[in-house]
């Protein structure tokens, strides 16, 4: 009975946030006439001056996947939820060969300017700290930290296989109960302690109700296309010299220590690469971490204590 009741104060918790509206939406126009959408939560009284955090989500997913981060970033500084081309509440693109890394670098570059953001953190999930990397090569200078999450130069073939096999897959479903089932046996061994508490709180993320009444993935389709080219993709690419433009910045690399895509190994070889970076493993999930997890969280927030305050 306790435990049941634990699960309805969470369940209520989750509805409260839901109503709870936190940030403000912003708007921009991409180079190729995409309309763009970020969530902004305003920071604290008088971190007006410190460098805000861009938050970028994975491959699926969306502004959603920060609900919990940003807010608690937000005690400290400015968060600025990005979402990517095609997901979310940006529109979907024309050329679905635009659904690359550096496009979508390109749009947040176009995000930076019209805000007047010249420094700027990032933490970025996946495919968003691929994006951060790229930043960093790209923007010297102006990326102040950097927190990678289950993501680096070297990513494992079997987990980007997995990927593949399911982006752009899958129809809709009647309620959120049958869509959280069906997400809990695509990513059952991702998430191996989740309950269908955890699973319907993260399908809410994820997918969105149609005007037909269906629950869908919320996003493009047509962002798998770019993965279906032959020797497309990551095939080819050494992102070890993007991976070294972090140097010198705070740097945190969180691992799902059931990861698919981010080895352990691989993970140890980035720190050792980079002196004064930090590898903190999250027990019990895959790829990728929440980060609304005890241990992302309390590293985190080390993390932005050693950001620059102007």
């Amino acid at each position: 009975m306790r435990r049941q009741r634990g699960r309805a104060i969470l369940a209520q918790q989750d509805a409260k946030q839901e109503r709870r509206r936190d940030w403000s939406d912003q708007y921009w126009w991409s180079h190729d006439g995409v309309r763009l959408h970020a969530r902004v939560y305003a920071g604290p009284e008088g971190s007006e001056g410190a460098p805000p955090v861009l938050c970028m989500p994975g491959l699926a997913r969306n502004a959603r996947d920060f609900e919990a981060l940003a807010p608690h970033v937000a005690q400290y500084r400015k968060a600025i939820v990005i979402e990517f081309r095609g997901r979310g509440e940006s529109a979907y693109a024309k050329d679905p060969m635009t659904y690359v890394p550096l496009t979508y670098v390109q749009d947040v570059v176009a995000m930076l300017d019209e805000l007047a953001i010249d420094r700027f953190a990032a933490i970025g999930t996946s495919l968003g700290g691929l994006v951060a990397m790229l930043m960093a090569a790209t923007l010297p200078g102006r990326l102040v930290g950097a927190v990678l999450n289950d993501v680096g130069p070297e990513l494992q073939t079997a987990g980007l296989e997995r990927i593949r096999d399911y982006i752009g897959a899958g129809g809709s479903q009647p309620t959120w109960m049958h869509a959280a089932r069906a997400f809990a046996e695509l990513n059952g061994a991702v998430y191996p302690g989740y309950e269908i508490h955890d699973w319907l709180r993260l399908t809410k993320r994820t997918h969105r109700l149609t005007p037909e009444g269906r629950i869908v993935t919320d996003y493009d389709k047509q962002i798998a296309a770019p993965l279906r080219v032959p020797n497309g993709g990551d095939a080819g690419v050494d992102l070890w010299p993007a991976y070294r433009a972090l140097g010198g910045i705070p740097l945190l690399v969180l691992r799902g220590a059931l990861s698919d895509i981010l080895a352990r190994s691989a993970g140890e070889k980035m720190v050792a690469e980079l002196p004064g970076s930090r590898l903190v493993e999250v027990p019990g999930v895959g790829h990728a971490p929440t980060m609304d997890e005890p241990e992302a969280l309390s590293a985190i927030d080390a993390w932005v204590a050693e950001l620059p305050q102007a």
